[in-house]
């Protein structure tokens, strides 16, 4: 499966951004599509899944109640809904495509090119 992440940019804190992930290819076989983040100098991780076998969502506490991760009908798309941004959540945002949902960068088979987030006054 190919991955296209999109709709990174500048935002003020507590401002929103909605990052698409764009999947295309053998899109039945990895059923879990994940974000990721990784800031300057610092490792990449786990942010939000959605299992579309089951609709199952899992988040980072961090963004708990702050990010919503969603699909379209066809579970081609996956959105990362960010609300409430902070400087903190300035990173590049990956998207990942895996059998099931992790937290671990290695369970992952597929990875779109990254989308830049910045959040700044």
């Amino acid at each position: 499966v190919q991955l296209q992440a999109s709709g990174g940019g500048l935002v003020q804190p507590g401002g929103s951004l909605r990052l698409s992930c764009a999947a295309s290819g053998q899109t039945r076989e990895m059923t879990a599509i994940a974000w990721f983040r990784q800031a300057p100098g610092k490792e990449r991780i786990f942010i939000s899944c959605i299992s579309d076998s089951d609709g199952r969502a899992f988040y980072e506490d961090s963004v708990k109640g702050r990010f919503t991760i969603s699909q379209n009908n066809a579970k081609t798309t996956t959105y990362l809904q960010m609300n409430s941004l902070k400087p903190e959540d300035t990173a590049v945002y990956f998207c990942a495509a895996a059998y099931y949902c992790s937290n671990l960068t290695r369970i992952y088979r597929s990875w779109g090119q990254g989308t830049l987030v910045t959040v700044s006054s």
